[in-house]
Parts: structure tokens; C-alpha cells; sequence
């Protein structure tokens, strides 16, 4: 069965939320089956929703809509469709008796315009609404089948689990399963990775494999469609195994874990301990890595050494270091990560020196220019880097750097 979402409201249009209705909706019909194919936004005007909505009915099965249940005149989206379809609207009793409860029980005046929210499209299923107002409403029309829900994500939400749900299984049974698996990458550009894997781009079928950029990552989305999820992951493991074979090094977690959390997870099974002395990304590392819940475990401490006087001070960099190669330097970094490794008698220790711009720059040192060092049983290493972009930019490029040098330097210990 296709699927078109379609999200009404000018202020979607205008920027001024953020519609986290279409994100729900679609992976919650992915994964009951359903296909969502389409998904649309248009504002609070009559022709132009008409025409939206037309275009669904036309290309989809199925045609859930978000917004425009409310009172005010602005709130058209039943109205539009009923004209549509050819339906009449008339007044749902049992939904106006809930709404007048609904304000008693607040000992709120209801004005007239709520009564809006109780007209429905002649043959309806009304769907009520226990968080707010505004039913929802599934209309049946030969091949087509509308469903329009309230626009504020607490009531659609709730709508969708207690009604719409249950009404899609009785109506359409079962439709198998869509099961999606992300393999988080980092340190492949997206065409490199591409490059790695083409053929089997190339020749997908049942999984499907996606690429996407994500803020320094590439992901690799694999989704499989089958009758149970069992099956579904048996078709993932087996396009899986063949491109961790090809970019394993790359691959630091699956669907929703981060970087930080990997490197935390390693650090933890090895009993390692970790300090940083950081410079041009002004405790970014650090912050980033105590996000996770029992970091306490592995990082020990850090330094945000952002004057050379902290450098010495804190971090142990010698005077004579800085005078040679100056704060941004590889021999700097080292002596940073040593430094600071003795300092709080870590297993590791890591220094990050580097010009984050926009200004700083000097000949030879360009902004965006790096040196990461890390410390520790394997050895002292060194890395140079070149970012480019904003001040934000680099720094979350740099943190992202330090993290995948420390899952590289833990993985051959």
C-alpha cells in the first residue's frame, strides 16, 4: 500500500516549527509495512490544498494528513476534502458532546467556533481524541482511504498508536515489515565510500542500500521489506557482512549510536584511562565524550589549554617546545598529550592544538590547520589536518578527528 503524508499549516512553509509530525508518521507506517512514498506541505489556503491533496489521491492508497482540525477559519483541511470527495459535513454529536466535557472539565467558557471541530464528512470514522479537541477522521472513498489527524505531535501521536494503528491492521492486515539498519562511518569521504560499494548500489533490490551525509559521517542506510522482522534482518546481516568485509575499519556503530559512545565502550572493556589537554576546541572532546552516562569510568580529567602559559602550567609543554615550533605544531600536540597524561597518571593521553579561525592565521599555518597527539602504551602518534568552514565548523570537525584517531589507536592495542 502507498502512502503520502500530507502536513497542512502556513507556518511549516514559513519556517517557524519544525514538522516532526511527517518524521513520526513515516517511520511508524514504515514499520507496520506500509509504503510511504510521498509526503507534501502546503500552507492554509483552500485552492492550493485542494490541488496537494488531489495529486495524493491520485498517486497514493493512502492519504494521512497533519494540521488544520482546529476551530478557527484558517483550519480547512476537513472541509477541502469533504468538497473533494463529494461529501457533506454534519455535525458529529458524540465528538461535540467530548468537546463541551472537555472545557467543563476545565471550567473553560467554550465559544461557538469549537463546534467546528465536531463537523465531520458524511460516512466518516471518527477517531476521538483524549489529548486535546479535535477528533481525527478516516474517510473510505473507493480506492482511497483519507486519514486526517490533529496537528500538535502529543495528540497525533496518541491518535496514531490508540486509533489509526488498530484501524490499519483491521482494514488492511498485515503488511509485513520494513526494517532499516545504519551503519555509521567515519574517515571516508561519501564518493569514497560510494566507490567501495558501487556494485552493490548498482544491483539492489531487497535490501536497498542509501547513502547519507550526516555531520562528518556518512551513514549507509539498509532497509529490507519482508513478511516479519526476522526475515528482514536475515536479508540485512547478509548485504551487512559483505560491506564490513570492504569498509569495516570505517564502520564505528549501528542506527542511533554515536561516535563518543563506541570510544567510550572501548575504552571501558580495555579498562583504559583518558585525560586530554585541549586548545582550539575549547573542551569540545571533553564535553562530547561526558555526554554518555558513566564516562567517570574512563575520562579522568582534562585541561582546555588555550594560553601558552596553560600549555606549560597545566599540560607540561616545555617553554623551549613553543618558542621553536610554536601552539599549533605537531611537537606541540605531543608534548600535550604526554604532558597531560603524566599529569593525571592516565593510561592515555591526548592533545589538540589548532587554528579554528576566522582569524589566526599565519604563513604557513592556514586557518583550519590541526595537530591531534596521542599518548599511551602503543606509543606517542601525531595527525595533521586541514578543515575548512566556520569556527563551529572546525571545531566539530576537529572533535570528530580525535575521536576516530582514539578508536584506531585503542583498536591496535
Amino acid at each position: 500500500m502507498i502512502v503520502e503524508i500530507v502536513s497542512t499549516g502556513t507556518e511549516l512553509l514559513l519556517g517557524q516549527i519544525t514538522n516532526t509530525n511527517a518524521a513520526y508518521l513515516a517511520q511508524k507506517l514504515n514499520s507496520l509495512g506500509f509504503d510511504v512514498l510521498f509526503q507534501s506541505t502546503v500552507g492554509d489556503n483552500r485552492l492550493r490544498m485542494g490541488q496537494v491533496l488531489r495529486t495524493a489521491l491520485d498517486r497514493a492508497d493512502i492519504v494521512v494528513t497533519t494540521g488544520g482540525l482546529g476551530p478557527t477559519l484558517g483550519d480547512i483541511t476537513k472541509e477541502v476534502t469533504a468538497e473533494l470527495l463529494g461529501r457533506k459535513l454534519f455535525l458529529h454529536q458524540p465528538s461535540q458532546e467530548r468537546i463541551a466535557a472537555y472545557f467543563a472539565k476545565r471550567n473553560i467558557p467554550m465559544v461557538d467556533s469549537n463546534i467546528r471541530q465536531a463537523m465531520m464528512p458524511e460516512g466518516a470514522i471518527v477517531l476521538d481524541n483524549d489529548r486535546g479537541t479535535a477528533p481525527g477522521v478516516i474517510v473510505e472513498a473507493g480506492k482511497n482511504t483519507v486519514i486526517h489527524l490533529p496537528g500538535p505531535p502529543f495528540e497525533m501521536e496518541g491518535m496514531f498508536e490508540d486509533g489509526v494503528a488498530p484501524y490499519l491492521h483491521t482494514r488492511f492486515g498485515g503488511q509485513g515489515i520494513i526494517l532499516s539498519k545504519v551503519l555509521r562511518t567515519i574517515g571516508l569521504g561519501e564518493s569514497s565510500l560510494e566507490d567501495e560499494i558501487k556494485d552493490l548500489i548498482l544491483g539492489q533490490s531487497n535490501p536497498t542500500i542509501a547513502l547519507l551525509a550526516r555531520s562528518g559521517e556518512i551513514h549507509v542506510r539498509l532497509t529490507a521489506k519482508a513478511d516479519c522482522a526476522a526475515e528482514a534482518e536475515q536479508r540485512i546481516a547478509g548485504i551487512e557482512k559483505t560491506i564490513r568485509e570492504r569498509i569495516g575499519s570505517y564502520i564505528f556503530g549501528v542506527n542511533d549510536e554515536t561516535i563518543e559512545q563506541a570510544v567510550g565502550q572501548m575504552l571501558a572493556r580495555r579498562k583504559l584511562t583518558l585525560a586530554l589537554a585541549e586548545s582550539c576546541t575549547g573542551g569540545l572532546v571533553s564535553s562530547r565524550i561526558t555526554d554518555i552516562p558513566g564516562s567517570s569510568e574512563y575520562l579522568t580529567g582534562s585541561v582546555v589549554c588555550y594560553s601558552n602559559d596553560i600549555k606549560i602550567s597545566a599540560a607540561g609543554v616545555p617553554a623551549e617546545t613553543l618558542a621553536a615550533h610554536g601552539a599549533v605544531s605537531e611537537q606541540t600536540a605531543v608534548a600535550m598529550a604526554n604532558g597531560i597524561r603524566s599529569a593525571f597518571k592516565t593510561v592515555v593521553g591526548i592533545g589538540v592544538t589548532g587554528i579554528a579561525g576566522p582569524g589566526g592565521a599565519v604563513p604557513g599555518k592556514p586557518v583550519g590547520l590541526v595537530y591531534i597527539a596521542i599518548a599511551g602504551p602503543a606509543g606517542t602518534v601525531g595527525h595533521e589536518h586541514t578543515f575548512t568552514g566556520s569556527r563551529t565548523a572546525v571545531k566539530h570537525r576537529t572533535a570528530n578527528a580525535v575521536l576516530n584517531h582514539l578508536r584506531h589507536y585503542i583498536t591496535a592495542l
